[in-house]
């Protein structure tokens, strides 16, 4: 069935309520949306490894400095750091199937102008670095169209089964981008890599054609880009627990990508090593995070957050500590399959809680908030634990990443504890917007509301205003807020909130949730008199 939301409509599809309450890894692939999008992304996960495979390896073959492979993982992340913020924001406010097919045109685009440049034999360091940033640009704009719509495609109680299988699909990418990449490059060169890349990536434009996607404009129209970035900015900066998500996502992915950083210079330097070892490595990763996966409900069941943190912390330190010190190809494989185990234990606790944390109405811009993080953190640790490996060596190098991450953690649980508990984020329909008599058309709007209150519960009364409600009414999309209090009269409040424009002001009121609605009880619940506070505008 079709229900109206936010000026959009939502199609409920017959397999989400008959399959709500599965508890399989796999029950969200019963969903026919779901499973294409699904296959379409991993199609372009697939083409993505096999593109960072093909540049890491031919980055060795004309550099022999620790540092210019390890930026190749920076040249293919940054991009979502940097352009990551607008990228959310475009996806709230457009068609989102229209902007997936533009994010993979440009992939396969610039596939095919990597491949020319190689068959050409104009291929530099630089080159190639440049060429990887500007594929990057495409995976930038692609990640937050598709977690933004997963939680409209399945139930609450399949959010992380399909968060899960979407780490999946990372992982079998993981395995068959590698093992494709390293079988092209030994038969034909990397040149024809890049160019089943860009044939493979307009596959997924077929199968991303094939979503009927009902994209209804909302009714308040589109949010200016720089507004629409600003509330998304806010909405995180604003909210604790998306906070304490963000600083352990990114603790954990500026010292876990030395493994992946450095990975192609340990493979060419093991006994007998070489592209077909590199290949082996990432492999044995991949099949570690999709065997775990299986087992991450049940460990989910069992431990609480910080818990299953901390644990795939000491996993992923035994792990990256043994490739390290290995000399042997199977041993390292095996810890790869052991870091690849931790590695989807961390990321998909870390995304569910994102997840979670995000109403619908900002979620694209909240993940790709996430996705910066993670990208950010791994660019610049790529960077950092390369310099390392430069002025050292590469064992040096993962290993002082592995020990300083694991007590970079444990520090993050102390200052910012895991304290449970996730707000009400259900939509809370209204039953009024304001009414002005002449609609303002330029200009901020300045709510004022007036609270009377028992002097004897004042400092109760202040602690509820400047800790919740300046945080609530910021993370909505408010320009400032105040508290004034009247010194000739002491029960007497103003809470005064600034708003961008009257079309901001009544898109924040159409943001509220059940958990808003709830603080506003807690707020009046202040208020002396028969009436409620008094609001002006």
């Amino acid at each position: 069935m079709e229900v109206p939301y936010n000026g959009r409509t939502i199609v409920l599809l017959r397999e989400n309520l008959s399959n709500a309450d599965s508890t399989s890894p796999f029950a969200p692939l019963h969903n026919p949306v779901f499973r294409m999008l699904w296959t379409a992304s991993l199609i372009a996960n697939v083409c993505m490894w096999m593109n960072d495979v093909a540049a890491a390896w031919m980055m060795t073959s004309m550099v022999t400095a620790p540092i210019w492979v390890a930026l190749v993982q920076t040249a293919s992340t940054l991009p979502v750091f940097v352009l990551g913020l607008p990228s959310g924001a475009i996806a709230d406010n457009l068609d989102r199937k229209r902007y997936y097919l533009a994010t993979q045109l440009w992939v396969a685009c610039t596939s095919a102008v990597l491949s020319l440049v190689v068959f050409m034999g104009w291929m530099t360091p630089l080159a190639l670095l440049l060429l990887t940033f500007a594929n990057g640009v495409g995976l930038a704009m692609r990640w937050p169209i598709f977690s933004s719509v997963v939680p409209s495609l399945v139930s609450r109680g399949q959010v992380p089964a399909a968060l899960a299988l979407n780490a999946v699909s990372m992982n079998i990418s993981r395995i068959a981008g590698p093992v494709v990449a390293g079988a092209v490059i030994a038969l034909a060169g990397g040149a024809w890599v890049f160019l089943l890349n860009a044939v493979m990536s307009l596959v997924a434009v077929l199968v991303v054609i094939r979503w009927k996607n009902d994209y209804a404009p909302h009714p308040l129209g589109r949010e200016r880009m720089l507004s629409a970035m600003r509330v998304g900015l806010q909405y995180v900066s604003q909210s604790s627990q998306l906070k304490g998500m963000l600083l352990r996502t990114s603790i954990y992915f500026f010292h876990s990508t030395a493994l992946l950083a450095l990975l192609p210079v340990h493979a060419r330097d093991l006994p007998r090593g070489g592209a077909w070892a590199f290949t082996l490595l990432l492999a044995s990763m991949g099949t570690g995070a999709v065997l775990m996966m299986l087992w991450l409900p049940r460990l989910r069941a069992h431990l609480e957050r910080d818990r299953l943190l901390s644990f795939a912390g000491v996993c992923l330190l035994g792990a990256m500590l043994t490739v390290a010190c290995s000399s042997l190809v199977w041993v390292s494989a095996a810890a790869m399959l052991v870091a690849g185990a931790a590695w989807i234990s961390t990321t998909n606790t870390l995304s569910i809680s994102m997840q979670h944390g995000l109403p619908d109405w900002v979620r694209a811009r909240g993940m790709s908030v996430y996705q910066m993080a993670i990208m950010g953190a791994s660019a610049s640790g790529a960077a950092v634990w390369g310099q390392v490996a430069t002025w050292g060596t590469v064992p040096m190098s993962m290993a002082s990443a592995a020990l300083s991450g694991f007590v970079a953690l444990q520090v993050a649980s102390r200052l910012m504890p895991d304290k449970g508990g996730l707000d009400d984020l259900t939509p809370r329909r209204l039953s009024w917007t304001p009414k002005t008599a002449t609609l303002p058309t330029q200009g901020h709007v300045v709510i004022m509301i007036e609270y009377i209150i028992d002097p004897s519960r004042e400092v109760e009364f202040q602690t509820i205003m400047r800790d919740e409600s300046r945080r609530n009414r910021l993370r909505n999309g408010a320009l400032s807020w105040e508290l004034l209090h009247d010194l000739n009269a002491p029960g007497r409040f103003l809470e005064v909130i600034v708003d961008e424009s009257w079309t901001e002001h009544l898109r924040r009121i159409d943001r509220t949730t059940m958990a808003d609605d709830a603080l506003r009880g807690r707020r009046t619940a202040f208020h002396l008199g028969p009436n409620p506070p008094r609001v002006s505008r």
